[in-house]
Order: structure tokens, then sequence, then C-alpha cells
């Protein structure tokens, strides 16, 4: 099993098998923490580094390419040792993350001064302050910015009669929290939909044989845990500690199920950041039937937002991404892997392109400032874990200023959409006088780390300002106080010393020393120090205040920074829901804005969407091929039509029969359909001149062929898991496209799945669909079933070459120009030309007498032979006969095109 090695390999980080007695002190306390936090690599913190030792150090050292040292011995042996410094630790962790491992950072907890008033062989106090995990990471650098990064919990309560599961996902970095209802039957297609970092399951659910399949497909990110934490009893108590309320009637109804995987998130949490409690927010339901269902090998087929080879570059989500901020790349993805089912939310969405697809000038000043805006909620989140710095407060700030400029720049629209309303009335909710303060506490240059200072704006804090002046200008500060003694005293050789003896001290001549003695008020004043030969030193209580101040000016001007900073983090925290919904306001006007602009740039239209069984689209595109085609071919894509709607009096939509060569573009047009609908129903305008398409409930594409060898199942055997899974799955309102379906076996066979298959979705499922095939002989079925149609994909033939016109036209098609596409692939002539051979016999019917009359001696060689035999034509024999064959008056701009394109090629042989 995948789970199994991953464990096993775990093992090698987790298993120290290390005994305490006879360690030294600082090693015994590694192993005692070590020995907590088995499943994790112990960052152990060392003054500047944090340093793994024993296995972790080994696997460590090859993980990250790292020098291998030693430290000690360890009952006689070596202690293998690595070490990162601090101020590099990010990189490796995300590093070590990506690679699957989990890290328990540990910190010096106290002082190395304060562990010395111990005894000189003390050990510092240290603890774990925190366990890093692919799902629980909130760092700038360990994260997309435009990819969420969600920890998925599975609840799983078992009844009588059935058993329950359900989903909560969370994203620590952003404080997004939601709860799903689902089944063991769908329980794969949920998770996909979310694409969880980590999955955190029950032991007992994780070896439920009923469940366990399915981890093994998510393979590594699951990760089981103790039963304790997923407790739907104790539930309700740990949300309301968590949430720091007496009750849970604010939150909602939740099942059983949810409650335990609500319970699981937050007990996984509370491990992994210890004392700090993210920002997260109430757990919010997903409803049954809200998002269209996509199963993960149609998630996979389409290209969502990864190509299969797991690129984002050529997936859907690129080709349509304009936004301009993380949080509305984040959103984008959302919606695309979530597409809605209610057309009411579907028109709101389209209501908002709409409304910036009229008002350019308007949405490209958005997109401006938007543009400018930082990461609102991942800053909060930093924040409010305490791993926040200055920067993340500027950060604040400047997206406080965004969010008001933007509440400006929209109170001059008129017939704002309900959703541009929303957003602009959760952006006035934000408290004005937090963005004051932090605009007028911070300064302009921010460092990274709020242990070097020098965030605090200069007038913010009279105390800051003194100590800074003390600690930058000191002798200026002195030679104040000197000229103003001198003015008192009337002494003009008085001057104010320092040494490493005596400090700051006030040094006047042997003959001027009376003026400090005289009186009793100037002896109580100054204090003799020091007697010379020819001066007297002496000092004051103001001097001995101020030597004390400009000593410890650094650190006292550090500690009022971090004062402020730790004031600032509190106003920040307390206003996090408004922080939170400022932040989802500015996301939804960047992908609106968004939406809009691609529309605009790609010609694309506003779907028409419905309660209907329609599906009409009127020269549709596919979003990707047609840009890289645009691209790298500087060639306009074909439009086609699709039409799956009920008609003469049906109340089912229709099957199309899709033949045609391969090459001919069967496969781009089955997709763009298919991704027609998932645009239309995320809220976007689609790549076509008119759209109308009643709601899908189910969307299945079974495209291009792939295996399963881990688990014993060949091409054939994943295809016909699929085609099954679509079969009893799909209902009327679904969209299903199939392709080459029956392809992997023998002919027959293959012909007589495919045939069954068609009319199982016409009779039973009674869907709309979209079926390819090369088996000709299934154009008879439009005979039997009424709302069957046959389209096939265009071609001209032009002197034994094949024209590929990607069109899509009613008819069926009589070949399949295999032969034609192989030459094309460069086959070699000899081969080509005994296929063409074998195939005329074969359609001759030779075979169906005496099979063996095909097997020549040598036959390959024979037709090579016959070929060489024949006087190859001049090529400008070839253009003359084709020229005379041309008719003009005849030829459609379309066919004149392609002609020239021949005679051209002809002229180049």
């Amino acid at each position: 099993m995948v789970i199994e090695a991953q464990q096993a390999a775990a093992g090698e980080i987790a298993n120290p098998a290390r005994t305490i007695e006879g360690a030294t002190p600082m090693m015994q306390q590694y192993l005692e923490i070590k020995a907590v936090n088995s499943d994790s690599l112990l960052f152990y913190r060392m003054g500047d580094f944090y340093e793994l030792f024993f296995d972790d150090a080994e696997v460590a050292s090859r993980a990250l390419g790292i020098t291998l040292t030693k430290r000690g011995k360890h009952q006689g042996e070596d202690i293998p040792m690595c070490g990162v410094p601090i101020h590099a630790a990010d990189d490796y962790l995300q590093k070590l993350i990506g690679l699957g491992y989990r890290v328990a950072v540990c910190e010096q907890m106290e002082d190395p001064a304060e562990a010395k008033k111990r005894g000189s062989k003390s050990v510092v106090r240290r603890d774990v302050t925190r366990l890093v995990t692919p799902g629980t990471i909130t760092e700038d650098k360990l994260l997309d910015p435009s990819e969420a990064n969600y920890l998925m919990t599975v609840g799983r309560v078992k009844g009588s009669d059935d058993t329950q599961i359900a989903l909560a996902w969370i994203d620590i970095s952003t404080g997004v929290f939601r709860v799903a209802s689902s089944a063991p039957d769908r329980l794969l297609a949920d998770i996909s939909r979310i694409d969880p970092r980590e999955l955190i399951v029950a032991e007992p659910a994780f070896h439920d044989p009923d469940l366990r399949p399915t981890f093994d497909l998510l393979g590594r990110i699951v990760v089981p845990q103790p039963a304790a934490f997923f407790d739907s009893s104790s539930a309700v108590e740990r949300l309301a500690r968590f949430y720091e309320v007496s009750t849970l009637d604010g939150f909602g109804l939740f099942s059983r199920a949810e409650l335990s995987a609500i319970s699981g998130a937050v007990a996984y949490v509370e491990k992994t950041q210890k004392a700090e409690r993210p920002p997260l927010g109430r757990p919010m339901r997903d409803e049954d039937g809200q998002s269209l269902f996509i199963d993960p090998s149609t998630r996979a087929s389409l290209e969502l937002v990864r190509t299969l080879s797991g690129q984002r570059e050529g997936s859907l989500l690129r080709a349509i991404d304009r936004t301009v901020t993380g949080a509305g790349g984040r959103l984008l993805a959302e919606r695309l892997m979530s597409p809605l089912t209610d057309p009411d939310a579907i028109a709101e969405r389209l209501d908002s392109v709409s409304f910036f697809l009229a008002e350019p000038n308007l949405r490209d000043a958005l997109r401006v400032v938007l543009k400018g805006t930082p990461d609102i909620s991942r800053a909060l989140s930093r924040i409010a874990l305490n791993r926040g710095g200055p920067r993340d407060l500027g950060s604040l700030a400047k997206g406080l200023s965004s969010a008001l400029d933007t509440v400006e720049l929209l109170s001059s629209a008129s017939d704002m959409p309900a959703e541009i309303s929303g957003c602009v009335e959760a952006l006035k909710a934000l408290p004005t006088e937090l963005a004051q303060h932090l605009d007028t506490a911070l300064s302009d240059e921010l460092p990274l780390l709020k242990r070097d200072g020098g965030f605090v704006r200069e007038g913010y804090n009279a105390e800051l300002d003194e100590m800074r002046a003390l600690r930058d200008q000191s002798r200026r500060v002195i030679a104040g106080m000197e000229r103003d003694l001198c003015e008192e005293t009337g002494i003009r050789s008085l001057k104010i010393r320092h040494n490493n003896i005596l400090g700051y001290y006030i040094e006047v001549t042997a003959n001027n020393a009376g003026v400090m003695t005289d009186t009793p008020e100037a002896k109580a004043r100054f204090i003799h120090r020091q007697t010379m030969a020819n001066a007297m030193r002496f000092t004051t209580t103001e001097l001995a205040d101020l030597e004390t101040k400009i000593a410890n000016a650094a650190d006292r001007a550090l500690a009022v920074e971090l004062a402020a900073f730790d004031r600032l983090s509190q106003e920040v925290v307390a206003a996090a829901e408004q922080l939170r919904s400022a932040a989802n306001a500015l996301a939804v006007l960047d992908v609106s804005s968004a939406l809009a602009c691609l529309a605009e740039q790609e010609g694309y239209c506003r779907p028409h969407v419905d309660t209907s069984l329609d599906f009409c689209i009127e020269g549709g595109r596919h979003p990707v091929v047609e840009q890289a085609i645009r691209k790298q071919l500087a060639q306009p894509f074909v439009a086609n039509d699709c039409d799956l709607s009920p008609s003469g009096g049906e109340k089912n939509g229709a099957i199309w029969l899709l033949t045609g060569p391969n090459m001919g573009g069967k496969s781009t047009f089955l997709r763009q359909n298919a991704l027609i609908s998932v645009l239309a129903q995320m809220g976007s305008f689609v790549p076509a001149r008119a759209a109308r398409i009643g709601v899908v409930d189910r969307l299945f594409s079974r495209v291009g062929a792939s295996d399963d060898l881990a688990r014993g199942r060949s091409t054939f055997m994943v295809e016909m898991v699929e085609t099954a899974a679509i079969l009893n799955q799909a209902t009327e309102r679904s969209l299903v496209i199939l392709d080459e379906i029956g392809r992997g076996t023998a002919t027959f066979d293959g012909l007589s799945i495919a045939w069954a298959a068609v009319e199982y979705l016409h009779e039973k499922n009674r869907c709309r669909s979209l079926f390819a095939t090369h088996f000709h002989e299934m154009t008879a079925l439009t005979e039997k079933l009424n709302r069957l149609v046959n389209v096939t994909m265009r071609v001209k033939e032009f002197e034994g070459d094949v024209i590929f016109l990607h069109e899509v036209a009613r008819g069926a098609a009589d070949r399949s120009y295999g032969i034609q596409v192989a030459r094309l692939a460069g086959l070699p002539d000899a081969v080509v030309e005994r296929a063409r051979d074998v195939l005329h016999r074969l359609e001759q019917g030779e075979t169906s007498v005496k099979p063996t009359r095909i097997v020549d001696d040598l036959p390959l060689f024979a037709v090579a032979a016959q070929k060489a035999e024949t006087p190859k034509q001049k090529p400008t024999d070839k253009l003359a006969e084709e020229l005379s064959r041309i008719n003009p008056d005849e030829m459609t701009p379309r066919e004149a095109l392609e002609a020239l394109y021949h005679l051209k090629a002809l002229s180049a042989k």
C-alpha cells in the first residue's frame, strides 16, 4: 500500500531508538523532546542555528543537500549532526514540506544567561513551539500567492443503517473554514474538488476497508491521528473553547459526522500551533447539490487547474486567469473547482462581470488599485499567530488604504449589481481609525523582522524618539548639556567627558572648582568624583540618569517598538472579522473585473443559464487551444456549434454521435463543450457567439487513455471502470462526454460495448451527451434511437492527402483516415503502402474466406519494390494537372484557400 510505504519511510525519521541513560544533559533534553515528536524532523534551536541529530540529521542532509557532520558521542558512537541557519530556515522548510516531511520547531524558551544562573552546566530550557506540516504553513516563502493551502479532515460516524461521512477543510493562512457532508462512494470526488495539501483521518477510519482504497489513492497527504480528535460528543465543548463562546447556537446545526470533522480540524490546529490561536472564521456549510459534481477522472481529463503532467501552464485556470491579487487568484481557482448549480447565484456573478464589462474606465482604475493591494488575509493570520513582522502590519495598512480607495472609486458608480454592492458595504464596515493608526505608527520603510527595530515612525512615541536620540545622537545630547552647564555656572572651560572607569563626568579646572562647592545647593547638586592635579571631576543626578539612558537607549528603544508592535497587533486581531470580510470583498472585485477583462480580450459572450435541459452553443471555441494556436501558429480557431437541447416535443436532451478521423478535432470539440459548461456555471462569460445552458448537475468526461498498473488495471480496465461510474451515476440533468469507448479490446467486443453504452445513455440515463467513436457501424443507431444525432468532423481529400477542416457537420463519416494520419506522423513509406494494400483487401472481404491469403512472402518489401518501379511525376506536371482540375467559380473561399495551400506544398517538392 502507498500509505504503508509512506509510514515505513516516516519510521526512518520518527524512530530515534535511543536511550537517555548516559547522555549529556543537552542530548538528554533533545531525546526527550524527540520522543514526544517522533513523527517529525526536529529542528532543535542552538544559538543561531537549528540543529538535527541522529537519524533526523541523516534524512535532512540527503533531502536538503547539506553537509552531515558529527557532535560528540552517544553510547560509544558518533552522533550524526547537520544544521541550518535560522535566517534561512524558511527556504529549508519549504523544501522539506515539498518532499512531504513534517517538522517540529524547537525553540529556546529562555536566555542562556538565565540558564547559567541555575548552574554552569544547566541546559537552556527548550520546547516545541509549532509543528510545520503541509496543511498548516503560513510563511510567505512557503505559500503560492494564488493557491489555497487547505488542511482537510474526514469525519465518520457509523450508524445502524449506514455510515455518515463529512469533510471539514481550513486554510490556516486565510482563516477559511468550511464543512460539507459526503458519502463513501463520492468521497474521492469531494476531496479532489477541494484539493487539500494534507488530509487528517482518525485511526479507525484510516483502517476502514471501505475507505482505505480512497486513502491509498491519495497517498502521502493522508495522515492518521488519534480517534479522540474526532469525538463528536466532545466537539461542541472543543469548539466553544476554541472560539471563546459559551454556546454554539449562533453557529448553526451540524450533523454528528460534520461535528466530528470540525472537531478533528480544530484539534489538529491546536496540536500543531501549540499556544497560538489562528483567526479561523466560523465553520460554514457547503450544502449538498450546491456545486457541480465533477469526478476525479473528469477533473484530470479536462485539466481544470493542472495539466495531466501536473503543470499549471496549459490548464484552463491559466488560460482564464487575469486576476491581479493573490486572493483573487485563489477565489478564481475555487470557483473553477466548484461551479454552482443555482441559476440565480450564477446570474448574480454574471451580473458583476457584465457591470465591469460595461464600465471599462472604472474597471481599469479599480484594477490599478487592486494590483497594489497586499494579501490581507495571510498577513492577518501571521499577526494572529505571532509569526508576523512589521511588513505584515504594513501590508494591512496598505490593504486598508486600498479598500478605502476602492470604496471611493465605486461610490460614483450607479446601478451596481447585488454582488458588487455587497462588496462595497463590506469595505465600508472597516474601522477607519485602525487604518489611520497604522499609517501614523509605521515607517515608510519597514524591516522584515520586528527584532531589527526601526519600524515605528518618528514622532509617534515621545519616549521612543528620546531613546533614539540618545542612541544615535549621544554626542549632541551631551554637548547640549555641557552648553547648559557652562551658561548656568559661568565656567566657560567646563567639559563633560567619558572614560571606562568613571563613565560620564563633569571636569573643571582647580581654579573653578569652588563654584561647584561654594554653596550647600551646589554641593548637593555637583557630586565630587575625583581630584586631579589641575582639575576636579564631578557628576550630577541628571548626568548619571542620562548616562544610564544612553547605555540602555538601544535596548529601551527596541523594547518600546516591540510594545508598540504588540499593541498594533492586538488592534488588528480585534478587527479580524472586518478585515477578513474586506479581503473577501476585494477578492470578489478582482475576480469579477478579471473575468470582464477576459471576456473583452477573448471575445466571450454572456451565457444564459436556467433550469431547463437546454444545451445550445453557437460558435463555441476551446478556451485553452484557441489561445495556444493563436500564440504558436497565429491562426484562428475554427468555431463549432453544439445543440443537445430537447427537440420535437422530447423532454430529454440529445446525444450526438461524433465520427471522423483522428487529428480531425474530435477530442477538442468534446472538451470545449464540457469546459464551456464549467465556465458558465462558475459565473464566467464563455468562448462562444451565444450559449444557452440548462444547469448541469453532474459532469462526466471520459477522454483519452490511461492505465493504473500499480492497482493491476490495464488501460481498458480503467476505461471500463470509469464508464461504469458514468452509466451508474449520470442523471437526466447531467452532461456526459465519452470518447472512443471500447477501443482497448477486440473490434467486435469494443463495438458491442460502445453500442450498448449509447443505448443505455439514451434509454436509462436520458442525459445530454457527446459520444465520439471510430465504430462507423454505430451510425445506424439513429434509425432506432430518436434522440441520437449523427455528426462528423469534416475533411477534404486531395490527391490522396487529407485536409482537416476541424468543422462539425451533420452526417456520418465513412472512413477514419488512419493511414493518412500515420503518413503525416512519419511512418516509413513502405509501411504506409503496405497498410493501404492490407486495408484494401480487408475492405474487399478477403479475410472472411481465408485470412492467410493476405500473407505473402516478404510483402512489405514487395510493396516497396512496386512503389519504386512506379515512375515519379515531376512537380511541374503535377502542378499543371492540379490546376486543370480547379474551377474557381465553384469553390468556397475556404476551399480556395485549402487548394492554394496544397499547390504551394506541391511546388516545394
